[in-house]
């Protein structure tokens, strides 16, 4: 059977456990065909970022139309953007990008800054789904978000700007916040003692694009993406792979 394609919009972790590096790994682990589009070369490595060589919009422009000019893409997940005139090109492009999920990276694990809240902001409109971490979610709408309360204010404010869904993400209160069709609901789950969680956010906005690429429907996507990633944090729990905060275990589910 030919899987389904998926692509990924985001920058490079030459350390490869987060960005497009671990968006391919979670589409194969989940039996989806991967593409990419580069927004950026990251110079990173679990410690931190030490730079950023953003790829030029002509250059993501000339990507995007390659892929979409040949691939039956059946949903696209848009990560580190980075550059104003990247989302515009993204944003000209909406009408051929289906199912649309949005992760605005904005802070890396490690704590270094990789974009602007307002970069992200033309894309909503968009967004079939968009998936903040508390923090994100706190610079989209300008205020900080700790508690369960906040993520729902926070999610229901940011759905308010255009996506049809808004999946608020707190790891370190094991429960996540789904703002869609209107309502909220509280997504419980099992908190995994683990140093390694980079690229967790990613990961997780790209397993919701290949359920959404197989036909569920946004809260199954979201229940899939949330056990998939508890998976590879527990099954990554254990490595030992750098001096900061290691990757996850992308391929647990394939291990016998």
């Amino acid at each position: 059977m030919t899987p389904p394609v998926v692509l990924t919009i985001a920058g490079s972790d030459s350390g490869g456990g987060a960005g497009i590096q671990a968006d391919l790994k979670t589409f194969a682990a989940l039996g989806a065909y991967g593409a990419s589009v580069l927004t950026a070369i990251t110079a990173q490595n679990t410690r931190g970022v030490t730079g950023i060589h953003p790829v030029p919009a002509e250059s993501v422009a000339a990507q995007l139309d390659a892929v979409l000019g040949d691939l039956p893409v059946a949903a696209v997940k848009v990560g580190m953007i980075g550059d104003p005139a990247v989302a515009k090109v993204i944003a000209e492009r909406a009408a051929d990008l289906p199912n649309l999920v949005v992760d605005p990276v904005l802070v890396a694990t490690s704590g270094s800054r990789l974009g602007e809240a307002g970069v992200v902001s033309v894309l909503m409109p968009y967004a079939q789904v968009v998936t903040p971490n508390r923090h994100e979610a706190g610079a989209l709408v300008g205020r900080l978000v700790e508690t369960a309360e906040e993520m729902a204010a926070s999610a229901a404010e940011i759905a308010a700007t255009g996506p049809r869904a808004v999946v608020v993400t707190g790891s370190e209160l094991a429960l996540d916040v789904l703002w869609h069709d209107g309502g909220l609901s509280t997504l419980r789950g099992e908190s995994v003692p683990t140093p390694n969680n980079h690229g967790s956010g990613c990961t997780f906005s790209s397993a919701i694009a290949v359920r959404l690429a197989a036909g569920d429907p946004v809260p199954v996507a979201v229940a899939a993406a949330k056990e998939y990633v508890t998976g590879a944090l527990r099954g990554g729990a254990g490595w030992r792979l750098g001096a900061g905060p290691g990757p996850l275990d992308h391929f647990w589910n394939n291990r016998v």
